[in-house]
């Protein structure tokens, strides 16, 4: 109920946008996990083929979120939201009537980009209309993202059983569906226009260098929470044997759960004072969680066999790693997301979040690839070099969070309106908010 009511407290704009973030999750996470299935079965190809296949979309997401920010700071967030999704409408269209390599690659290609317009922009948008209270409003994206990003596989399991081209033409279909209603109910926003040419604002950005340090110092915060998808699944894959099908879908939904219920609580209790602590906290507490199913793997039976009790038992200490983890995130990323935007400013928030998330993303595959090195090397994935390489990321990120903190180098973010109040006094239909217009 808390939640709901802090979702009509904010205008229109954002309110689409949250809906957006959860329905458009929702679309990609229902097909992007079995598009690696579908390529080595249904179209033959080798692993090392549908690696390229799966880097391809990768790299031009991660790579071009830099270009993708800079465009909607220049021509409008808006638009290029609304051409984003349209382009990964069209590039899940192609995976739905192709078959050949090459049609697959350049679906790959399409929804990448698209990933690299909207997502920045998504961000400026939000941070901008949401104003003093973008800290809350980014608590409610995490929400609603994950939410999606939880029920898609679900819809993915039942639709792929009936063909991936279904799937791929169901995933096509939201993002058109997002598209036009963006295209109707999103409010156009005047741009920022000073004259400085793109040179000077590149020049402006990477002269920065407390915003450097900044992104440097968080980066470990995109790179743990994609942990959930690599070690923490191949921990849970272990344990659970012959459940792991039932144990990766455990972990999203108990991460999922967490946040619904603590999200916009610890946000709300956070948004009153200092960021600097709260997120280097946070930074340590998500380290701290990848070192709970080492330490307790003497303790439980780690074989791969058993009944489902057994396997219960020992993702005990996986989920409470969910847990720990999610926490950490609740408490840092949107204050992350809060203070991108005020290094930015109005006229290049788009910019500064996409070159932050361009060093989260290369932080991300380096310190995965080191996380699959370590697993070969360091006596699986519940060894404790794994664990070490990621606990270790979240320590030096907090150490790092409090060092810019001390030198009071962090951007004071616009003073939040108490959020208590805000939300308490939300009894007005949200239709008849002023804040549209904002």
């Amino acid at each position: 109920m808390n939640t709901l009511r802090l979702f009509r407290s904010f205008p229109l704009s954002v309110r689409l946008l949250l809906v957006n973030q959860l329905a458009g999750n929702v679309g990609f996470y229902m097909l992007m996990p079995f598009l690696a299935g579908y390529l080595l079965t249904d179209m033959r190809l080798s692993a090392a083929v549908v690696g390229v296949v799966l880097g391809v979309r990768n790299l031009s997401q991660q790579g071009l979120f830099l270009v993708g920010g800079a465009i909607a700071d220049r021509l409008g967030a808006r638009g290029v939201i609304i051409v984003g999704a349209a382009v990964r409408a069209v590039g899940f269209a192609l995976f739905a009537v192709g078959g050949s390599l090459t049609v697959v690659l350049l679906a790959s290609v399409l929804t990448g980009f698209a990933g690299a317009l909207f997502n920045p922009a998504v961000r400026a948008y939000i941070a901008r209309d949401s104003a003093e209270r973008s800290a809350s409003a980014f608590a409610l994206f995490n929400v609603f993202g994950n939410v999606g990003s939880a029920a898609g596989p679900v819809a993915g399991t039942v639709l792929v059983a009936m063909g991936f081209r279904l799937t791929a033409g169901v995933a096509a279909g939201i993002f058109l569906a997002l598209t036009l209603a963006q295209l109707a109910f999103l409010p156009s926003r005047a741009v920022s226009r000073t004259g400085h040419g793109v040179l000077r604002d590149m020049r402006n950005l990477f002269s920065h260098r407390v915003f450097w340090g900044f992104a440097a110092a968080l980066a470990g915060m995109f790179a743990l929470q994609s942990q959930s998808y690599f070690i923490l699944t191949l921990q849970a894959r272990r344990v659970a044997g012959p459940h792991a099908t039932v144990a990766v879908a455990a972990l999203f939904l108990v991460d999922t759960a967490v946040i619904l219920l603590l999200q916009v609580r610890i946000t709300q209790r956070i948004a009153r004072g200092a960021r600097g602590p709260a997120m280097a906290r946070g930074m340590a507490v998500m380290g701290a969680a990848f070192v709970i199913p080492p330490l307790a793997a003497p303790f439980v039976d780690s074989g791969t066999g058993g009944a489902a009790a057994g396997a219960a038992l020992r993702m005990v200490p996986i989920l409470a790693a969910v847990v720990v983890l999610t926490v950490g995130v609740m408490l840092v990323q949107p204050f992350v997301n809060e203070l991108i935007a005020a290094f930015g400013g109005e006229r290049l928030t788009g910019t500064y979040f996409g070159a932050f998330y361009l060093v989260s993303g290369v932080y991300t595959v380096c310190l995965t690839s080191l996380v699959g090195a370590a697993v070969d090397r360091g006596g699986g994935p519940l060894g404790w070099l794994p664990a070490a390489l990621c606990a270790g990321t979240g320590f030096l990120s907090a150490l790092a969070v409090r060092a810019l903190d001390h030198r009071r180098l962090l951007p004071a973010p616009a003073t939040e309106t108490a959020v208590i109040t805000a939300v308490s006094a939300v009894e007005a239909p949200p239709d008849k908010e002023s804040r549209g217009s904002r």
